[in-house]
Parts: structure tokens; sequence; C-alpha cells
């Protein structure tokens, strides 16, 4: 007998007259329509969760799925997303090895480490992969904001030092993320991970809390590097700061942006383009210098750092600053 988790399908729709459709693990974006014996219980639990926000989040036999509930043509249609039962090692994304030993030396810098892709693109997974490396190689107090919760991060780790790593998940207080990120400033966090960077005030705390000594993780939509960069500095300058100053305060307080997209049909692998600043900030560095100008010509940049680290180089020299 089939059930809703008897195979982890990434994506469920159930349309407004209660079909239900998963991927079809044989295309690249392909459907297929199943139908669970556990489907009016777990429709029951969709309906009963609701409280007015078209986002939201459940818990269904362990499983953790972001839901988003929307009114079609023909009646309410519902998308989600089903989560890991526990947050996947950095190690098992695909990244290649390169690029995770170096994500994992950041664990201890201060800045900005944004994540850009489309929706679907694995965004969430890979930063609250990184956060859990983090914790679990450094400990210390880690504090999320985000509408809804999506990943299973809550909770202490026993780090590889011997201290502990806690972390706490929160949400936007009356979805106002720049009031959230003031509070979290305020309890100490020594990372800050904010779910998704989509208001003024999200993205304008955001670059001051990555130049006040936090290590910020979040996303963003976006096409790719240039766009990221281009996205959060829209973002921020939408609201009370200027544009000039958004450059600046990203100039200052980037550490990295990864564009990350997912290809293939049943397991989909990664595909990432990354842009880098040295995370050594009284050093030179080529990337700060670029974004500072507002003009951001950074395809020379990107494939001249992809390439040192395919070559097993270091991504900065100081003697070329």
């Amino acid at each position: 007998m089939a059930r809703i988790n008897d195979e982890f399908y990434p994506d469920i729709y159930i349309t407004p007259d209660k079909q239900v459709f998963v991927p079809d693990s044989r295309t690249e974006n392909g459907l297929k329509q199943i139908m669970p014996d556990d489907f009016d219980v777990f429709y029951d639990l969709l309906e009963r969760s609701f409280t007015g926000r078209s986002s939201y989040s459940i818990t269904y036999e362990d499983f953790f799925f972001r839901v988003e509930r929307t009114v079609s043509m023909y009646g309410v249609l519902f998308c989600m997303r089903k989560m890991p039962k526990k947050v996947p090692d950095l190690t098992a994304l695909g990244y290649p090895p390169a690029l995770i030993n170096y994500l994992a030396t950041l664990g201890n810098a201060s800045g900005l480490i944004l994540l850009g892709g489309a929706t679907g693109s694995g965004k969430t997974t890979t930063v609250s992969s990184l956060l859990r490396e983090y914790l679990i190689r450094n400990g210390g107090f880690a504090y999320t904001i985000e509408d809804p919760f999506e990943m299973p991060l809550d909770g202490e780790y026993r780090a590889m030092n011997g201290s502990i790593g806690m972390c706490k998940q929160t949400q936007p207080i009356n979805d106002d993320w720049g009031a959230s990120l003031r509070s979290a400033l305020r309890s100490r966090p020594r990372y800050i991970l904010v779910g998704e960077i989509r208001t003024p005030a999200a993205a304008s705390e955001c670059l001051r809390a990555a130049t006040s000594g936090h290590l910020v993780l979040s996303t963003i939509h976006a096409n790719n590097v240039a766009d990221a960069i281009d996205a959060i500095v829209k973002h921020a300058s939408a609201g009370e700061m200027s544009e000039e100053l958004a450059f600046d305060l990203l100039s200052r307080g980037i550490l990295g942006v990864i564009h990350q997209q997912l290809i293939g049909a049943g397991k989909k692998r990664p595909v990432v383009q990354f842009l880098f600043a040295n995370p050594i900030t009284t050093q030179g560095d080529q990337t700060r210098n670029i974004i500072k100008t507002g003009k951001i010509n950074l395809a020379t940049t990107i494939e001249m750092q992809m390439t040192r680290m395919r070559q097993g180089r270091p991504l900065f020299d100081a003697s070329e600053n």
C-alpha cells in the first residue's frame, strides 16, 4: 500500500480536484500521477494547518513539508517541497571537493555568503548544510529567520573542537524582517541564517550584519553571480538605503556568492558558479574593489577563481595585491 512518505519525492502537487503529481524521476522536469492510501489524512492536515498565510510548514510522519497554498482558477492548489529528515552533510551535495574544503574554512570568518539560483535549485539545502558544517566544526550560537521553516536545524551540536553548537530557528516578527534581524543581533549569535532575501529591510539589515563581525548566510533568486549581487543591492536600495551605500556595505561585507542550479533526471546534480572575496579584509582584493564601484564586471574574476580552484591553486595571493 503506497503512502505519502514511502518514497522521497522532493516536490508534490495537489490540484483542486485532489489529484496528486510528483516528479517522474525519468525526465528532467516531467511529472507522474500517484494516489497515496493516506491521502485523506494528509490533505486534512494541510487544510487544518492553514492559518491564512499562503506559505506555511507542516510535519507529517517525521517529514517536514514547506507548503505553498494558492487559489487557482478552479480552486485550491497545494505545491509542497518535502525536506529531508536530516540536514544533509555538506559533502553529500555533489559540490567539487575543493569548493567544499574552501567553504569549510570560512566558518571562522565574518561577512556574507549568498546563495543565488532559481526556485527549486537547492539554495536552502546548501546554506543549511553549510551552517550545520560550521556548527559541527566550530560550535557557537546560530540564529535563523525563516518564513516558513524549511530544514531541521534547531538543536544542539557537539563540535569537533570539544565545544557545543546551538541553533534556534525563528520566524520574522509580524513579517518584519528588518526588526527580526535587529533582534537577532541583540542575541549575539555567531551565525545568522536568513531564509531568503526578498524585502528591502532584509537586504539592508543583512548587509549591515555582514559588516559587524557576524557570519551571515542567505539565499536570493538570481540567474547568475552578478545577478545575485545586483539583486541584493536593488532590494536594499528600494528602501531607505542608497545604492551607493549598499554597494559600499556589500564590498566590505561580502565573503562569497555562489550561483547554483540542479540538472539531470532523478537524482539531480548541482552546477555552480562562484565568486569569493578575500576573507582577510586588511589585504587588497579585486572582488571588493569592483563591487564598490557599482560596475559589476566580474566575468573575468569569476573565471580566474574557478580556474585556480580547479588547478588547486590559492584563490588569493598576497603578492598580487
